[in-house]
Order: C-alpha cells, then structure tokens, then sequence
C-alpha cells in the first residue's frame, strides 16, 4: 500500500487543484414514499437529470428510503469530502468519473471496504481493493454537430484530428472545445492518459491552442456547444451524456477514435465516515445488480459494467479499446510536483487562446 500522504504536501497539492468552491452544487432531495426509515446521501458528478431515474426506481424497491444527491464535479469532490470529513457530516456514497481521486481516498485510508455476491461479480479490472467499485465504463469520444461539420471532414482519428486543425482553412478555430484541465478532474485525467498512450499528445494540445480552444469545466456546457452550433467538435468528452442528447433529438454524433479510445469508469466509494453505511453498501449492491445495471443503461445511458445476466466475466470491450486500469498507477500525476509540471506544459500549449485575437 502506498502510505498516504504528509499533511503539509496534501494541502500543496490541494493548492495546486486549485481552490475548492464553497458554493455547494445542484442538490435533489428524493422524498420516500412511505414513512422514511433510512436516509441516503450521495455526491455525484453525473448530472442529476441523469442519474434521477435510477434514484426512483432504487425507492421503488426501498419506498422507505429518503435520498439526497448532490451534484459535485470530481475535483471538488475529492477537495469537499477532505473539509466535511474533518468536521463530520460527509455523504454516503461518492460516485464519480475521477477514477484517480476516487482510488486516492481509497489508498489514503478514506473508504469502507464492501463485499457481496454483486461486488464479488465484478470483471478484476473493475474493482480495486473492495472498496472502489465500476458502476459504469464510459469510451472517451469526439463528439460533432452533424449539421455544421460535413462528414468527409469528421475526423476518425487523432491524426486525422491533428490534420484538420493545420488545415489552412482552420475550420475549427474558435470552434473546438474541450475540457479545463485545471477545473475538470476527469479532462486532467484524460489528458494525463493521452499524454501515455498517443505519440501525437503533444502536437494535439499545440494545435488545439492555435486554434483557440474553448475550455469547459463540465461535458453538459461543452455538449450545449456543440448542439447549438457555436462548436463543430469537442474533444475526449464522456460519449454516454452524448447519447442522451442524441436520443432526444440533439444535432450531434460520437466518434470513438479508431487509434485508441480511452474508457474511464463511473467508480463508487463509501466514505469511512459515511453516517448511512449500510444503506450505502445497499445502494451500491442495487447498481450492481441485473435491474440496477439495466437501469443504468436504459434510463442513465451509462454502459453497464456487467451484461445482461450478470456475467461476471464482464463487457467484452471492443479491439480499440484502452482501460484506465484502477489501482495505484492511478496516483502518479497526482503527485503535486507532477502534476504542477504537466500543467505547467498544458498551459503552454493550449492556453494561447487567451490572447488577444488579431
């Protein structure tokens, strides 16, 4: 186990994420439908219109239940649950795309360990140490306006990416968004990946900042971007809050590169100081289960770890593939001084379209 680290180096780092933001984020509360004997607190970076439908149907298994969600992104998730475990009153369950952070709380001593026969059916690379937990993969897209962007344009891969960028037309300048990795726990996440796995990372975030990438803190703005027109493309967003939007009705389409696409998991933890243990481990073991997973995939459009049955050889992912794996490989650029230096080079690249345009 790799010793949590000093107090002084994790308020550096702490720094370094940026400040946390005391506004609290959207909050729900789900009224039980019969006298309420238990209570549920839950922080989650899934939009709550989202995971809403999944609350309901869990209450209409448990009517007794009362929930509470609060819709928190990642990075101040992680930064919140610090402050509130310090002083008490923390949530129940954390669900978040941060695989990172989420295996940081773990590593560092923070989560309540949980097995069951629907934890114990999980694929190995979807659980770390019975006490991180997949709920959800979700393939890392390119995400278009099908109506702005002419489809011999679309590009299919980075490369292809990086083309249309130099293209001397720059059909993409001012028209291409992305994460902000200094507010978005998941884009610092996906950019650390891509700095990994693709040869071309480099030269990508070069290009985006010449063309005046737009930066966005969460996938909801980007994707409103990017269906109203005022952008062609967003790059390395979570394809299932697309798929939504294209279920609706919504001008858009997904790419999932054909050189490599990154799937993140959508993890669970228990807080150690979570007040409503028990319900969580019951919440937890309902996502996990047949109906929790098909819920997931038919309401949330989230992509069930487990198919249908609850194979526990899990999802077959497709050849291209890339898993972030959960574990303790997850922690390097969380390192204050790595961290501070890939952001330091981010801001290099991609910061050049904060100035001013000729």
């Amino acid at each position: 186990m790799i010793r949590p680290l000093p107090l002084s180096l994790l308020l550096v780092l702490l720094a370094l994420a940026g400040p946390a933001r005391a506004t609290p984020g959207e909050v729900k509360r789900f009224p039980a439908h019969a006298p309420a004997t238990a209570q549920l607190r839950i922080q989650g970076s899934t939009d709550i219109e989202v995971f809403a439908a999944v609350i309901a149907d869990y209450q209409r298994l448990h009517p007794a239940t009362e929930v509470v969600y609060e819709d928190v992104i990642a990075g101040d998730m992680y930064a919140r649950y610090l402050r509130q475990a310090a002083g008490g009153g923390t949530a129940d369950l954390l669900i978040s795309a941060g695989m990172d952070l989420q295996t940081k709380l773990a590593n560092d001593g923070h989560a309540l360990p949980h097995r069951s026969p629907q934890t114990d059916a999980l694929p190995d690379w979807a659980h770390w140490r019975h006490e991180v937990f997949g709920i959800s993969y979700e393939p890392v897209a390119i995400v278009y306006n099908t109506r702005r962007l002419p489809s011999a344009q679309v590009p299919r891969t980075r490369r292809q990416l990086l083309d249309l960028l130099r293209a001397p037309a720059a059909p993409l300048r001012g028209r291409v968004g992305t994460y902000d990795v200094e507010r978005s726990g998941v884009g610092y996440l996906f950019a650390t990946q891509d700095g990994q796995l693709g040869s071309i990372a480099g030269a990508l975030l070069a290009a985006l900042g010449d063309n005046r990438v737009r930066l966005e803190e969460r996938t909801g703005v980007l994707l409103d971007r990017v269906a109203s027109g005022e952008l062609l493309l967003a790059y390395n967003v979570l394809g299932s809050y697309a798929q939504a939007r294209i279920d609706a009705g919504a001008p858009l389409a997904i790419v999932q590169p054909e050189d490599y696409t990154l799937v993140a998991l959508r993890t669970a933890v228990i807080p150690r100081a979570a007040a409503h243990a028990t319900e969580a481990r019951r919440f937890l073991d309902y996502l996990l289960s047949p109906r929790g997973q098909q819920v997931l995939s038919r309401e949330a459009r989230l992509m069930p770890i487990l198919p249908p049955g609850g194979d526990p050889r899990g999802t077959a992912p497709a050849r291209t593939f890339r898993p972030i794996a959960l574990g303790p490989g997850l922690l390097v650029y969380l390192d204050a001084l790595k961290r501070r230096q890939f952001l330091d080079a981010w801001r290099s690249s991609v910061r050049r379209q904060d100035e001013p345009q000729p």
